[in-house]
C-alpha cells in the first residue's frame, strides 16, 4: 500500500497546491490513500467545512491537524460531523472529535490513523506517549497499517515517540515546523520516519507568512498580523510504502512538487 502524507496546508495558496497536485501525484505514483495536515488550511490557521470539503474533492481523503484546530468557531460543531477530521488525540477528555480512527482505502484495505500534539515548547497536553501509544494497541485489533501525526516543536520529542513505536505502527510522521527535514528513515523494526514533512503553501516565505510581516516583529518586537504569503507554491510531504501483511513500512521517501 502507497499512502501519501502532505505536510501543513497553509492558507488558500496551499489549498491551491491541493487542487492541482495532489491527483496528478496520486496517479504518478499509484498512491492508494492521501492524508494531509491542514490546521493552517484555512487563512493560515484553523479548518472550515467549506475548506475542508474543498480539500476532500481534492483528493484528500483524510485531514488531521494539530494546535491551531480550535481557531475557526464552527469546528468544534464540524469536527462531530465530519468523521475524516481528526483532532489531536492527547487533549483532555472532553474535547469535541475523535484523534485517532481506522478508514477504508477505495481498495477496502484499513488505515489506522492517530494525530497527536508534543508538548515541548507547546501547550500542556496529555502524554502524547502513552496515549498514542494505548489506541496503537487498540487499531491494532483491526489493522496493522498505522499512521501517526506527530504535531510537535521539538524534533526530539519527534524521534523519542519515533524510537517508542517502532515496530508497533506503520510510520511517525512529524508535522507543524513547516520546513521538510532529511532525515527520513525505516526505523529497526520496521516504522517509517520522518521529523517533519513540511509545508504545502508558498514558500518565498518565513513557514508561510509573509517575510516582511515576520521581520518587522522581529527586528522590532512589535506585535504584527502574519498575513499568508503567496509566492513560489509548492507541495512537501512523504511517500511512505507499507506491507499490507505485516504494516510494516518498506520505504520512506521525501515528496517536493512546485506549482
Amino acid at each position: 500500500m502507497k499512502i501519501l502524507f502532505i505536510g501543513d496546508i497553509v492558507g488558500s495558496p496551499g489549498r491551491e497546491a491541493i487542487k492541482k497536485l495532489v491527483v496528478p501525484l496520486k496517479q504518478e505514483y499509484a498512491v492508494d490513500f492521501v492524508i494531509a495536515n491542514a490546521e493552517n488550511a484555512s487563512g493560515g490557521s484553523g479548518i472550515t467545512a467549506k475548506v475542508a470539503a474543498e480539500l476532500f474533492v481534492s483528493g484528500v481523503d483524510v485531514l488531521t491537524s494539530g494546535d491551531h484546530i480550535w481557531k475557526k468557531r464552527e469546528i468544534f460543531e464540524l469536527i462531530n460531523q465530519e468523521e475524516k477530521i481528526l483532532r489531536p488525540l492527547n487533549f483532555p477528555s472532553g474535547a469535541p472529535g475523535r484523534g485517532a480512527a481506522v478508514f477504508k482505502s477505495k481498495k477496502g484495505v484499513k488505515i489506522g490513523i492517530i494525530n497527536v500534539n508534543g508538548r515541548v515548547f507547546m501547550e500542556a497536553l496529555d502524554c502524547p506517549f502513552k496515549a498514542a501509544f494505548k489506541v496503537a494497541e487498540e487499531l491494532t485489533k483491526e489493522t496493522k497499517i498505522i499512521i501517526v501525526d506527530i504535531h510537535a516543536e521539538a524534533t526530539s520529542e519527534k524521534i523519542a515517540l519515533g524510537w517508542y513505536l517502532d515496530g508497533k505502527v506503520s510510520a511517525v510522521l512529524g508535522t507543524h515546523t513547516h520546513i521538510q527535514t532529511a532525515d527520513e528513515r525505516i526505523l529497526p523494526k520496521g516504522t517509517a520516519y520522518i521529523s517533519d514533512a513540511g509545508m504545502t503553501g508558498p514558500y518565498d516565505s518565513v513557514i508561510g507568512r509573509r517575510v516582511e510581516d515576520v521581520l518587522t516583529r522581529f527586528l522590532s518586537s512589535i506585535p504584527v498580523r502574519f498575513e499568508v504569503a503567496e509566492g513560489n507554491i509548492q507541495l512537501h510531504g512523504v511517500l511512505v510504502e507499507i506491507d499490507e501483511a505485516t504494516g510494516k513500512a518498506n520505504s520512506i521517501s521525501r515528496v517536493q512538487r512546485k506549482l
